[in-house]
């Protein structure tokens, strides 16, 4: 049951994120996927700012995780430097926890994502245009996915 939705502007791409934040709640994994300037770190921004987070958030391309307090914990994994490696950063404890938790580069850590998630990919289409495709996996994140379309 994927859905897209083309987006034309960094605010569209902010309100889809924040709709998808009061969706949420722990131990939600959404999966961020799409090429560099694709716009995953500002939905994740985006996202944050739904669940209350106060906090500046930027991407953990170096820490490769950073954590922040909303409403809920939150986790924010950049994996990209994780390619070709077998460093298992506790994932079942990220993953099944008391937080949501959004994955950049999540197809670099495939087999250690859970089997039920939200997969999110942003494809740019030129200026500040997106596409968004939705993926939902498992019965939890299919409900999450019709309430973004809703």
């Amino acid at each position: 049951m994927t859905k897209e939705i083309r987006v034309h502007s960094v605010q569209e791409t902010e309100q889809i994120a924040e709709k998808l934040a009061a969706l949420l709640t722990p131990p939600d994994v959404i999966t961020l996927e799409g090429d560099l300037g694709a716009g995953k770190t500002t939905f994740t921004k985006a996202l944050a700012k739904g669940l209350g987070v106060t906090r500046t958030v930027n991407s953990p391309t170096f820490t490769i995780i950073k954590q922040y307090e909303g409403f809920y914990p939150f986790n924010h994994l950049d994996v990209y430097r994780l390619a070709d490696s077998d460093e298992d950063l506790g994932w079942d404890e990220l993953f099944f926890g008391d937080a949501i938790t959004v994955v950049e580069w999540a197809h670099l850590i495939e087999a250690d994502l859970p089997s039920e998630r939200l997969e999110i990919r942003l494809t740019h289409c030129g200026g500040d245009e997106r596409m968004i495709t939705i993926t939902p996996i498992g019965p939890r994140y299919e409900e999450i996915c019709e309430g973004v379309f809703q």
